[in-house]
Protein backbone atom coordinates (compact mmCIF):
# COMPACT_ATOMS: atom_id res chain seq x y z
CA UNK A 1 0.00 0.00 0.00
CA UNK A 2 1.57 3.56 -0.84
CA UNK A 3 2.48 5.94 1.74
CA UNK A 4 -0.50 8.69 1.38
CA UNK A 5 1.40 11.38 -1.07
CA UNK A 6 0.17 14.31 1.70
CA UNK A 7 1.68 12.80 4.72
CA UNK A 8 4.71 14.88 5.81
CA UNK A 9 6.94 12.32 6.97
CA UNK A 10 9.06 14.63 8.50
CA UNK A 11 6.64 16.20 10.87
CA UNK A 12 5.41 12.27 12.03
CA UNK A 13 9.38 11.51 12.18
CA UNK A 14 9.36 14.72 14.80
CA UNK A 15 6.83 13.64 16.70
CA UNK A 16 8.34 10.05 16.85
CA UNK A 17 11.23 11.55 17.86
CA UNK A 18 9.70 13.16 20.75
CA UNK A 19 7.85 10.84 22.60
CA UNK A 20 11.73 8.41 21.95
CA UNK A 21 12.93 11.42 24.16
CA UNK A 22 9.92 11.05 27.00
CA UNK A 23 10.83 7.61 27.28
CA UNK A 24 14.63 8.09 27.03
CA UNK A 25 14.52 10.73 30.10
CA UNK A 26 11.98 8.24 32.06
CA UNK A 27 14.81 5.70 30.95
CA UNK A 28 17.90 7.80 32.33
CA UNK A 29 16.28 8.63 35.68
CA UNK A 30 15.63 4.82 36.19
CA UNK A 31 19.02 3.83 35.35
CA UNK A 32 20.76 6.77 37.60
CA UNK A 33 18.13 5.29 40.64
CA UNK A 34 19.54 2.05 40.14
CA UNK A 35 22.97 2.56 39.58
CA UNK A 36 23.19 4.31 42.84
CA UNK A 37 21.67 2.01 44.85
CA UNK A 38 23.61 -0.77 43.13
CA UNK A 39 26.70 1.40 44.51
CA UNK A 40 25.37 1.74 47.87
CA UNK A 41 24.84 -1.93 48.13
CA UNK A 42 28.50 -3.16 46.66
CA UNK A 43 26.96 -4.80 43.97
CA UNK A 44 28.84 -6.16 40.73
CA UNK A 45 26.65 -4.84 38.42
CA UNK A 46 26.84 -1.15 39.34
CA UNK A 47 29.60 -0.39 37.16
CA UNK A 48 27.56 -1.90 34.13
CA UNK A 49 24.42 0.09 35.43
CA UNK A 50 26.69 3.32 35.28
CA UNK A 51 27.59 2.77 31.50
CA UNK A 52 24.26 1.99 30.81
CA UNK A 53 23.11 5.15 32.25
CA UNK A 54 26.02 6.81 30.24
CA UNK A 55 24.45 4.99 26.68
CA UNK A 56 20.94 5.94 27.31
CA UNK A 57 22.16 9.77 28.12
CA UNK A 58 24.00 9.67 24.86
CA UNK A 59 21.41 8.71 22.92
CA UNK A 60 18.75 11.12 24.85
CA UNK A 61 21.03 13.89 23.24
CA UNK A 62 21.08 12.70 20.01
CA UNK A 63 17.69 13.07 19.79
CA UNK A 64 17.25 16.31 21.60
CA UNK A 65 19.19 17.10 19.01
CA UNK A 66 17.82 16.01 16.44
CA UNK A 67 13.91 17.73 17.48
CA UNK A 68 15.94 20.79 17.96
CA UNK A 69 17.21 21.09 14.46
CA UNK A 70 13.72 20.16 13.31
CA UNK A 71 12.07 22.59 14.71
CA UNK A 72 15.07 24.96 13.84
CA UNK A 73 14.71 23.94 10.37
CA UNK A 74 10.77 24.86 10.23
CA UNK A 75 11.66 27.73 12.29
CA UNK A 76 9.46 26.80 15.37
CA UNK A 77 12.55 26.96 17.52
CA UNK A 78 11.53 30.25 19.63
CA UNK A 79 14.44 31.36 21.51
CA UNK A 80 14.05 32.22 24.96
CA UNK A 81 16.91 34.58 26.29
CA UNK A 82 17.00 34.98 29.96
CA UNK A 83 19.86 35.57 32.38
CA UNK A 84 22.06 32.53 34.16
CA UNK A 85 23.79 32.37 36.55
CA UNK A 86 26.82 30.31 34.69
CA UNK A 87 27.78 28.33 37.88
CA UNK A 88 23.97 26.59 37.82
CA UNK A 89 24.24 25.92 34.41
CA UNK A 90 27.86 23.95 35.32
CA UNK A 91 26.41 22.38 37.96
CA UNK A 92 23.53 20.98 36.49
CA UNK A 93 25.62 19.40 33.41
CA UNK A 94 27.79 18.04 36.34
CA UNK A 95 25.03 16.33 38.29
CA UNK A 96 23.33 14.71 35.01
CA UNK A 97 26.54 12.67 34.60
CA UNK A 98 27.39 12.60 38.07
CA UNK A 99 26.58 8.85 38.07
CA UNK A 100 28.98 7.74 35.72
CA UNK A 101 31.51 10.26 37.15
CA UNK A 102 31.60 8.61 40.27
CA UNK A 103 31.46 5.44 38.97
CA UNK A 104 34.86 5.73 36.30
CA UNK A 105 36.65 7.89 39.20
CA UNK A 106 37.18 10.81 36.53
CA UNK A 107 38.10 13.88 38.34
CA UNK A 108 35.75 16.72 37.31
CA UNK A 109 37.41 20.26 37.59
CA UNK A 110 34.70 23.30 37.80
CA UNK A 111 36.40 26.59 37.18
CA UNK A 112 33.89 29.93 37.34
CA UNK A 113 33.32 32.68 39.30
CA UNK A 114 30.07 32.36 41.41
CA UNK A 115 28.69 35.76 40.45
CA UNK A 116 29.22 35.36 36.12
CA UNK A 117 25.66 35.99 34.72
CA UNK A 118 24.92 36.10 31.09
CA UNK A 119 21.77 36.21 29.00
CA UNK A 120 20.92 33.22 26.44
CA UNK A 121 18.95 30.36 25.69
CA UNK A 122 19.54 28.08 28.28
CA UNK A 123 17.59 25.00 26.97
CA UNK A 124 19.72 24.83 24.25
CA UNK A 125 22.92 25.77 25.72
CA UNK A 126 22.49 23.18 27.92
CA UNK A 127 21.86 20.75 25.52
CA UNK A 128 24.75 21.95 23.33
CA UNK A 129 27.11 21.71 26.50
CA UNK A 130 26.15 18.75 28.24
CA UNK A 131 26.70 16.70 24.46
CA UNK A 132 30.18 18.35 24.78
CA UNK A 133 30.73 16.66 28.36
CA UNK A 134 29.30 13.27 27.75
CA UNK A 135 31.56 13.31 24.72
CA UNK A 136 34.85 14.67 26.99
CA UNK A 137 34.09 12.03 29.38
CA UNK A 138 34.19 9.21 26.97
CA UNK A 139 37.77 9.73 25.56
CA UNK A 140 39.40 11.59 28.44
CA UNK A 141 41.45 9.69 30.63
CA UNK A 142 41.38 10.96 34.05
CA UNK A 143 39.92 14.35 34.39
CA UNK A 144 38.45 17.14 32.37
CA UNK A 145 38.05 20.77 33.39
CA UNK A 146 34.93 23.03 32.72
CA UNK A 147 35.46 27.06 32.77
CA UNK A 148 33.90 29.96 32.16
CA UNK A 149 34.60 33.85 31.84
CA UNK A 150 33.75 37.11 30.42
CA UNK A 151 36.14 38.12 27.39
CA UNK A 152 35.88 40.66 24.71
CA UNK A 153 32.14 40.90 25.42
CA UNK A 154 31.81 37.71 25.11
CA UNK A 155 30.51 34.69 27.12
CA UNK A 156 33.59 31.76 27.07
CA UNK A 157 32.72 28.71 28.58
CA UNK A 158 35.43 26.15 27.44
CA UNK A 159 35.74 21.96 28.50
CA UNK A 160 39.36 20.53 28.75
CA UNK A 161 39.82 17.12 28.41
CA UNK A 162 43.51 14.64 28.82
CA UNK A 163 42.49 12.91 25.94
CA UNK A 164 44.04 12.21 22.15
CA UNK A 165 42.11 15.00 20.83
CA UNK A 166 40.32 15.76 17.92
CA UNK A 167 40.68 14.17 14.66
CA UNK A 168 42.08 17.16 12.55
CA UNK A 169 39.33 16.60 10.43
CA UNK A 170 36.90 17.28 12.50
CA UNK A 171 38.86 20.44 13.83
CA UNK A 172 38.65 21.53 10.05
CA UNK A 173 35.20 21.21 10.12
CA UNK A 174 34.46 23.11 12.81
CA UNK A 175 36.06 26.18 10.88
CA UNK A 176 34.01 25.83 7.82
CA UNK A 177 32.03 29.16 7.50
CA UNK A 178 29.17 27.17 5.96
CA UNK A 179 27.68 23.98 7.45
CA UNK A 180 24.50 23.22 5.29
CA UNK A 181 24.85 19.57 5.41
CA UNK A 182 25.40 16.78 7.97
CA UNK A 183 29.04 15.79 7.67
CA UNK A 184 30.78 12.40 8.78
CA UNK A 185 33.53 11.77 8.97
CA UNK A 186 35.96 8.73 9.61
CA UNK A 187 32.51 6.96 10.38
CA UNK A 188 31.59 9.59 12.86
CA UNK A 189 28.96 12.09 12.08
CA UNK A 190 29.19 15.89 12.25
CA UNK A 191 25.32 16.00 13.91
CA UNK A 192 27.03 17.14 17.46
CA UNK A 193 29.26 19.74 15.76
CA UNK A 194 26.64 21.15 13.43
CA UNK A 195 24.27 21.35 16.16
CA UNK A 196 26.86 23.07 18.25
CA UNK A 197 27.50 26.23 15.72
CA UNK A 198 24.01 26.54 15.01
CA UNK A 199 22.92 26.68 18.78
CA UNK A 200 25.95 29.45 18.49
CA UNK A 201 25.28 31.43 15.53
CA UNK A 202 21.55 31.34 16.88
CA UNK A 203 22.82 33.81 19.60
CA UNK A 204 23.42 37.63 18.18
CA UNK A 205 23.83 40.48 20.33
CA UNK A 206 24.62 44.51 19.34
CA UNK A 207 25.71 42.90 15.99
CA UNK A 208 28.30 39.98 17.70
CA UNK A 209 27.19 36.27 16.41
CA UNK A 210 28.48 33.00 18.60
CA UNK A 211 31.07 30.87 17.83
CA UNK A 212 32.55 27.46 18.53
CA UNK A 213 36.14 27.13 18.24
CA UNK A 214 37.57 23.04 18.10
CA UNK A 215 41.66 23.11 19.57
CA UNK A 216 44.31 20.07 20.37
CA UNK A 217 46.75 20.50 22.84
CA UNK A 218 44.71 22.18 25.99
CA UNK A 219 45.84 22.86 29.25
CA UNK A 220 44.87 19.23 30.10
CA UNK A 221 47.17 17.72 27.27
CA UNK A 222 43.96 16.85 25.33
CA UNK A 223 41.14 18.58 23.10
CA UNK A 224 39.41 21.86 24.01
CA UNK A 225 36.04 23.21 23.16
CA UNK A 226 35.19 26.38 23.36
CA UNK A 227 32.08 28.04 22.93
CA UNK A 228 31.33 32.13 22.84
CA UNK A 229 28.33 33.82 23.45
CA UNK A 230 27.59 37.60 22.28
Amino acid sequence: MPVNDSLDFSSVLATAVHDMKNSLCMLTQSTESLAQRSKQQGREDSEELSRLHYEVSRLNGSLMQLLALYRFEKEQMPMTIEEHYIEDLLNDIYYKNQTFIEQTGLKVILEVEPSLTWYFDGQLVDYLLNDIVINALRYSEKQIKISAKQADNYLCIQIFDDGSGFPQEIIDLAKEDVASQINFVKNRSGLGLFFAKLIAKAHINSGKVGKITLENGSCLGGSCFSLYLP
